[in-house]
């Protein structure tokens, strides 16, 4: 009784099935892709399932156009050898496909899934087409044997590879077999109630082999790339391209591109526009749909909009803007002056130069510079930064000499740089009294600019010597030397 119920709900949906095809559901233009059908026909399914299995993919595949340029659908059937019931480029509607699907005969036999596989990757693989590429593995999930090694070599070939199993058996073999992400590619479900993943692997299909044709793939405020999916072959047609503004404010723009076209740039475009663009592949061999994308240009950007500066020493500043706009700007000026009151000086620049060097600055001053676009539309834009120039380096004391004149004490000469000289700073290393052991103590002091020389007493044995110029701004680099005491020492410096 049981089989009996089976077979008259399989004839209800074979009844459906057929009716549904004498009313095709609308085709929609989404996709491009190749689909390979890698369907389980062995010994260990059962009839009605087979059948159900079928009804699946029929209902699957119905939405999609076929074709080259569209999705291609193959099927192959796995049991002792594999067979190959129809190949990619065999159907081009639906009305063929759902056809064939319906008189597709079970082979039984073994589940040879191996030796299918290679089938299947020679099927996906050998063509040049660079499409997505999935194959729908359809299975009861009963042994279907060493899959794991042809498997990665299909996804490692860009193949994406889908399962649906209507047994819960071999999970981690399946596991295993699908791309990433399991929860919608990979899914086990009882045969009676297996159009209930229909929807959702449509969906997971959709997104792998979704044909976006024609995309916006760069937008400034005067320009816009526009690329699609070539759909026509050598020789075959042309595309008719047209674009306008959105409130159409403009004479409608067309242009007459060769079949072999995949991309086009629009130039002269308005800042901060809506446009909306349409293509219509032509060819005398089959009717294509009309693509079309809607883009908004991005807001002008005027000449200087963004001006930077750094310092490259104590009497000078590089500065540099942008955008380089020569077709747009007459010339530049950039004006700099000392803050707050300082004398204004002025450079003028052409059109193609966006950076220079501004000299003849004091150290340590802070400045304001302005860079001033003239644009050949009469129209200024100018942008202002301020800019500090370093301190100037400080002068180093020129010359330092050391001579023994008794026990621990030595006479210390030097030489510096005199101008903007405060005095300078004295350090050495002191005997401690207290103890010979103990460390030497660190004596320093501080003379005025008129001396050039001071004696130093009860110094420790090797004591280093230090003198410092000293300048209103700072310090300045100092000389050290070491005050051996020898007998027969004369001088050190």
């Amino acid at each position: 009784m049981g089989f009996l119920l089976r077979c008259v709900f399989l004839w209800a949906m074979l009844q459906r099935s057929y009716m549904q095809i004498a009313v095709p559901a609308t085709e929609f233009n989404c996709c491009e892709g190749d689909i390979l059908l890698l369907l389980d026909s062995s010994g260990s399914v059962a009839n009605y399932e087979f059948s159900r299995l079928l009804l699946f993919a029929a209902e699957l595949l119905r939405p999609f156009s076929l074709g080259r340029g569209h999705v291609r659908v193959g099927l192959l059937q796995v049991g002792t050898n594999p067979n190959l019931e129809f190949g990619l480029d065999v159907h081009n509607n639906q009305e063929s496909l759902q056809r064939a699907l319906r008189s597709v005969s079970q082979l039984q036999g073994d589940t040879n899934t191996e030796v299918a596989l290679s089938v299947a990757q020679r099927l996906l693989t050998e063509t040049e087409e660079k499409v997505p590429k999935i194959l729908l593995w359809l299975t009861d999930g009963v042994q279907p044997g060493d899959v794991d090694k042809p498997m990665s070599e299909l996804k490692e070939q860009g193949v994406s590879v889908l399962a649906v199993s209507t047994v819960h058996g071999n999970y981690q073999v399946l596991q295993r077999a699908v791309t990433p992400p399991l929860e919608s590619h990979l899914y086990s479900v009882d045969i009676d109630n297996i159009e209930i993943i229909t929807e959702d692997l449509k969906e997971a299909i959709i997104k792998i082999i979704r044909a976006e044709r024609l995309r916006v793939v760069h937008l400034t405020s005067h320009s816009a790339v526009l690329q699609w999916r070539p759909v026509l072959s050598a020789g075959s047609g042309y595309y008719d391209f047209r674009y306008n503004t959105v409130e159409k404010t403009s004479r409608e723009s067309r242009r007459v591109l060769p079949d072999t076209s995949s991309w086009v740039e629009l130039t002269n475009l308005q800042p901060d526009t809506s446009y909306t663009a349409s293509l219509r592949p032509e060819s005398n061999q089959r009717l294509f749909n009309t693509l079309s994308v809607n883009f908004t240009t991005l807001p002008d950007v005027l000449s200087p909009a963004v001006v930077s500066v750094s310092a490259s020493g104590p009497h000078q500043i590089h500065v540099s803007w942008g955008p380089l706009q020569p077709a747009r700007v007459q010339r530049y000026t950039v004006e700099y002056g000392a803050i707050p009151a300082g004398h204004v000086r002025m450079v003028t620049l052409h059109s193609q130069q966006n950076s220079t060097l501004l000299t003849g600055l004091e150290p340590g001053t802070q400045y304001l510079v302005t860079v001033t676009a003239l644009h050949v539309n009469g129209k200024e834009r100018a942008m202002s930064v301020k800019a500090c120039t370093p301190e100037a380096a400080l002068p180093a004391l020129a010359d330092l000499q050391l001579t023994p004149v008794g026990h621990q004490e030595v006479h210390v000469a030097w030489q510096a740089h005199q101008e903007g000289l405060k005095g300078y700073w004295l350090s050495w290393e002191r005997e401690n009294s207290r103890s010979s052991s103990s460390k030497p103590s660190i004596s320093s002091t501080y003379l005025p600019s008129s001396s050039r020389s001071t004696r130093l007493t009860h110094l420790a044995p090797s004591s280093r010597v230090c003198v410092s110029p000293i300048y209103s701004s700072g310090r300045g680099d100092g000389i050290c030397c070491n005050a051996e005491r020898h007998s027969d020492s004369n001088r050190w410096g």
